[in-house]
């Protein structure tokens, strides 16, 4: 309270939002004890100090927070199928790490933390931990674990031209965007970007921990992992996996299900592992892509495996029920086939707008559980699960797949003799375990 009416400053209108989080015009009033014309006249005093959400007698005001050089607003721009440029609104960074998205169409959204697209797109995992020796420039910490979700921000407004999904924040990334020039590669390339990659060498903020780099081929947008040119074990065992992963994405296509379009190829020593982008079109088009895990931290908080997840989405009409179904049977067949890796950022959605999820094409899908640590190989127990309450619709189709994919690799002469023995023995654990569920 202020203790009397009309005395009221901007710097107790401030402090009183502090301490709130956010307010209605009317609700000032009271707590400031003044009338509704001089909190009218104190909103408009605070300036860019005030986020207004909304309109009309819903309104409602939250206090900002300042990013040095970048202000209390991003703008922030999506890029269509055709490569075209549009406002898709503004974020509003808000006090208490809060942000308010204001679009231009649709409904503008209130987030507590992160917006979901801002944690996707973020640098993260391989090339992330490059990414402050690429960008001196910006002096942020040289390890991503250690930023912050403003230090994540200011790398997107000012180094941000190339993430993940159809959104550019700020105009210094969109100018960045539009300078950036028409460039491709060609897998003769591939051996020179693999050891550049580790240098610092610039490229897209794509995720994931495997060593890759991002380019395009003709009009072809890929990721390209690789394992290195050595003989050592670790490196021999990472060339089988890259093979396993091209497999197992054959494998969902011929189920039915979308994956990712792959092929591998071996240059100087090098294995190559193409990956299409599915969140790019043509030369310069782009499509809007959020992981499960970024969906699900910004609108649920379930925080469980890609079948708990998507039936609450499903339950919360975000995605389709055959989205739910085909969700599940990735679950299925990935823990069948020992993906081990089945983490919220691995299952993704194309935004079909606000909390409308369409599922993208399955990727990173390959038996994780032989994956080295470090430079020394790590031998685990095959397990496959039973079907429960929630996946039983799908399992017979997921096991029978999985079991064809473990027979595909114990033939594959592109692997390893060892890992192909590997291969034979968890096919004919998964036989014996499918003969006993008579399903």
């Amino acid at each position: 309270m202020c203790g009397g009416t009309g005395m009221a400053t901007v710097e107790q209108l401030l402090a009183v939002l502090g301490r709130r989080g956010d307010a209605q015009a009317s609700e000032l009033a009271t707590w400031l004890q003044v009338s509704r014309p001089t909190v009218t006249r104190l909103l408009a005093a605070a300036g860019d100090q005030l986020c207004r959400m909304g309109k009309g007698p819903a309104t409602r005001y939250a206090r900002t927070r300042p990013l040095p050089s970048l202000g209390t607003r991003l703008s922030l721009h999506r890029i269509d199928e055709a490569g075209a440029v549009h406002p898709d609104g503004e974020l509003h960074l808000l006090a208490g790490g809060r942000h308010w998205l204001e679009r231009v169409k649709g409904e503008s959204e209130l987030f507590e933390e992160q917006p979901p697209f801002a944690a996707d797109m973020s640098p993260q995992g391989y090339a992330g931990r490059t990414f402050s020796l690429r960008y001196p420039e910006l002096a942020l910490s040289q390890r991503v674990a250690d930023w912050t979700e403003d230090d994540c921000l200011v790398a997107l407004a000012l180094r941000g031209e190339d993430c993940v999904g159809d959104l550019i924040l700020g105009d210094e990334s969109l100018d960045r965007y539009l300078a950036t020039p028409d460039t491709h590669s060609t897998p003769d390339d591939y051996p020179r970007l693999a050891r550049a990659s580790g240098q610092g060498h610039p490229g897209s903020s794509v995720g994931g921990e495997h060593p890759k780099f991002a380019t395009r081929v003709k009009d072809r947008h890929v990721i390209v992992k690789f394992a290195g040119n050595d003989e050592g074990a670790a490196v021999s065992r990472w060339k089988d996996l890259l093979v396993t992963e091209h497999l197992a994405l054959e494998a969902i296509r011929d189920a039915g299900h979308a994956a990712a379009p792959t092929r591998w190829l071996d240059a100087e020593g090098y294995r190559f592992l193409e990956v299409e982008r599915f969140d790019r079109v043509g030369l310069r088009g782009r499509r809007g892509l959020l992981s499960l895990g970024a969906i699900d931290n910004a609108y649920l908080g379930v925080r469980g495996t890609w079948t708990q997840a998507t039936l609450k989405l499903h339950e919360a009409r975000f995605v389709s029920e055959e989205d739910a179904r085909q969700s599940r049977w990735l679950d299925v067949f990935g823990q069948l086939i020992g993906n081990t890796d089945r983490h919220p950022g691995n299952l993704a959605f194309f935004t079909e707008g606000p909390k409308r999820f369409r599922l993208a094409p399955a990727y990173d899908m390959l038996p994780m559980m032989f994956a080295p640590v470090g430079t020394n190989l790590v031998e685990r127990e095959y397990t496959p699960q039973p079907p429960n309450a929630t996946t039983l619709d799908v399992w017979p189709d997921a096991a029978r797949r999985a079991l064809a994919y473990w027979e595909r690799l114990t033939q594959e002469p592109a692997l390893s003799a060892h890992f192909r023995e590997r291969c034979a023995a968890c096919a004919e654990s998964l036989r014996a375990f499918i003969q006993t569920r008579r399903l």
